[in-house]
């Protein structure tokens, strides 16, 4: 059998297999599907967008506006804002909750590869500063070399590890990234130097890549025009939820009319996908989320008026 082509992972594939592999061995995944109806919902926002768009500033997408909305509805939750750490010989586990709320958020990069940025304290912004934010990280983006960004995060993990004595495992990371024909491709000399000249408020840092508390990944923005839904997503440890957002679809959908007859209209629906970690987490415990959700799918002034 001929070989076509090898290709080596780079670093940005290293740190998602070894998450994924570190998720999928020691994590119970619970997934649910949620396909809530956004008719009136888009109604309301594409009369906000012509009401509010000309308006100097960065434009609020739908994007914004729906983590604005999940950012409210985890605060009706916070139990899914939150990070596990279990010692498995021992069987002690222990939930920390946090009362701010930074998101991981996945961005698709202009040469099609991803990096998870963590948006901070996004239960406090309004919709203008959640759009202001990712406007400046899209800027900042155009600075920034993947390679650069990520080895800080993976550098200092590492040494996190040889903190807490796990020597071999930190050995073996170094050596894995720095030599042979798997070894990390940096920049290097005048090219290095003027990267660490670019000042920190111009491109992304390791301070915008520190775990999150909870990860909102919105795979519709990728798939538009496709139809099918999210069916599983990857909880990242020691995070014990991640919230995936669909591409808009148009289904038929059973209603009842004014006189409470059933009737078969085509509806607006947004699958979305809850995962959790079950050893922390039973699904009564993350329905407060959906149903903050729900009401908001319902009522969209009360996300959409909060834009000062």
């Amino acid at each position: 059998m001929a070989i076509k082509s090898v290709t080596r992972f780079g670093i940005q594939r290293k740190i998602v297999a070894n998450m994924t592999t570190e998720s999928w061995q020691n994590i119970p995944h619970v997934s649910y599907q949620y396909e809530p109806d956004v008719t009136k919902f888009m109604e309301a926002f594409k009369k906000f967008q012509e009401e509010h768009n000309s308006d100097d500033g960065p434009k609020i997408t739908f994007n914004a506006v729906l983590l604005k909305a999940i950012a409210e509805a985890i605060e009706n939750d916070p139990c899914i804002n939150a990070h596990f750490h279990f010692e498995k010989g021992l069987v002690r586990g222990k939930v920390t909750e946090f009362d701010h709320i930074d998101m991981s958020v996945p961005w698709i990069l202009p040469d099609g590869k991803m990096m998870t940025i963590t948006m901070k304290d996004m239960g406090n912004k309004t919709l203008k500063e959640i759009a202001e934010y990712q406007a400046d990280i899209n800027r900042r983006l155009e600075k920034t070399v993947l390679v650069e960004a990520l080895y800080s995060v993976s550098f200092h993990d590492t040494l996190e590890k040889l903190k807490k004595g796990h020597i071999i495992k930190a050995i073996k990371r170094i050596y894995g990234a720095n030599t042979g024909k798997h070894k990390i491709i940096r920049l290097k000399n005048k090219k290095k130097k003027a990267y660490k000249a670019i000042p920190d408020t111009e491109k992304i840092t390791r301070a915008d890549l520190k775990q999150g508390t909870i990860t909102v990944s919105n795979v519709g923005a990728d798939t538009r025009g496709l139809g099918g839904q999210i069916a599983m997503l990857m909880v990242i440890p020691p995070q014990v939820c991640v919230i995936g957002i669909g591409t808009l679809q148009r289904k038929p959908v059973v209603i009842k009319d004014e006189n409470g007859n059933e009737k078969i209209e085509i509806r607006t629906i947004l699958p979305m996908n809850i995962v959790f970690d079950h050893r922390v987490l039973d699904f009564g415990e993350v329905r407060p989320f959906l149903t903050k959700m729900e009401e908001f799918f319902q009522n969209p002034e009360l996300v959409l008026n909060d834009r000062a």
